[in-house]
């Protein structure tokens, strides 16, 4: 049976229309946790109230609502403190939580590689130390007086305790984790192979883009955060090139920074490669916005500088009028090509553009490789795309797409 919801959400002078927006994506979020959403309650509140968040008035509508439709939790649509946890709870009777807590609880649902689950658990533990808040006697420290001196440590203490030794053993082991991904960057580093990382909003259907290319068969489902784990495959272009393609998490707005700390290792593939390829969802009316958080993530990132391809995704869901409108979305930043993975629309120009971009910032040289040091052809053959190889008396004449860190290392062979 499914969770019984309620969404709650605030929003200051003149932002409700912005309010609304999220908690339509909150309910998705909760849709995709496994929970029904009853309801939602929105509040006017310039600041949020200290102790409730909302104000006592609205705490009395909502305890109503909570008790009168056997409601099993309220989810909040912003971040909220120990203190006002634990005061609605005591007053609706029901659980509490916020959007990163929900936020971690679909990750946690969907980890499934070691380095995931250790980055969820830590992730949880790190929002959940703070909140730690005492309840009752059991939980207060020992206090003065007879009978009460001497040591002893509350259960709340004990809970603390055991939560800080357990993430400075996960942290140690996402410290070993990360060195095996690193050896990894460095092994497709040594392979000269362009390295794209496909990058978006979440949901925007980049595992779709990615198991369309590569066969990857790697899950894609209509919810919301359904790939955790980044995954890399190989992609053979039809002139010839061979290409790494990295799918990762989805990006979200209100995406709580400590998650982007929890997942940086992962989050940094798109650091690493040489270009991004930016999925949306054309369908989605807030496609503009979806764009502005994946920027502003990617600039956290340090990560948008890099040459990047915008597909539009989904465009068989659009309007003629809307497809036109959608070339010029991209600010005059990189390359654009409309698709429908799904109905496989665009292909041929998605791959074309991919083998542009693969070419990027690269030259068409000759080389001479005397006979009696074939051995530096190799070189060329592993990191570069061969136009045209010719034998004569003197040596191999190459033709080839080269980057310049190849053209240096094979400057002395250059006609």
């Amino acid at each position: 049976m499914r969770i019984k919801a309620v969404l709650v959400g605030i929003f200051p002078q003149g932002a409700e229309a912005e309010c609304q927006k999220s908690l339509l994506e909150l309910e998705r979020l909760a849709d995709t946790a496994g929970a029904y959403c009853f309801g939602k309650m929105t509040q006017l509140k310039n600041v949020p109230d200290v102790a409730t968040c909302i104000g006592s008035g609205k705490l009395e509508e909502l305890k109503e609502i909570c008790q009168n439709n056997e409601i099993d939790t309220v989810i909040f649509d912003c971040e909220l403190t120990p203190a006002q946890i634990k005061n609605i709870e005591n007053a609706v009777e029901c659980d509490v939580i916020d959007r990163s807590m929900l936020i971690l609880d679909i990750f946690a649902l969907h980890a499934t590689s070691a380095e995931g689950k250790i980055q969820v658990e830590l992730a949880q533990l790190k929002y959940t130390a703070p909140r730690l808040i005492g309840k009752g006697k059991d939980m207060s420290r020992l206090g003065g007086g007879i009978g009460t001196r001497g040591p002893g440590e509350s259960k709340l203490e004990i809970d603390r305790r055991r939560l800080a030794s357990r993430i400075a053993f996960l942290q140690n082991e996402l410290m070993e984790l990360e060195k095996n991904r690193q050896i990894m960057r460095s092994s497709r580093e040594r392979s000269s192979l362009p390295k794209a990382c496909i990058v978006g909003y979440t949901n925007a259907g980049k595992s779709s883009l990615l198991n369309l290319l590569t066969d990857a068969g790697i899950l894609a489902q209509d919810k919301l955060f359904a790939t955790l784990d980044p995954t890399t495959r190989k992609f053979n272009l039809p002139s010839g090139i061979s290409m790494l393609i990295t799918d990762t998490v989805g990006f979200i707005r209100k995406l709580p920074h400590h998650l982007v700390h929890a997942f940086k290792s992962t989050l940094e593939e798109a650091v690493y490669c040489d270009f991004l390829i930016n999925v949306i969802d054309a369908s989605d009316e807030e496609c503009g916005e979806h764009m502005a958080v994946t920027e502003s993530i990617l600039d956290s990132l340090g990560a948008n500088n890099k040459p990047i391809l915008y597909v539009f995704n989904k465009i068989d869901k659009c309007t003629p009028e809307r497809q036109y409108d959608l070339r010029f979305y991209n600010g005059g930043r990189g390359r654009v090509v409309s698709v429908s993975v799904k109905e496989h629309i665009g292909y041929d120009e998605l791959v074309s553009q991919l083998e542009a971009l693969c070419r990027y910032g690269k030259t068409r040289e000759y080389f001479m490789f005397p006979y009696s040091e074939q051995g530096a052809l190799n070189i060329l053959y592993k990191s570069s795309e061969i136009i045209n190889t010719e034998y004569t008396d003197d040596g191999t004449l190459v033709y080839a797409w080269v980057d310049e860190k190849t053209k240096g290392m094979l400057s002395k062979f250059l006609k």
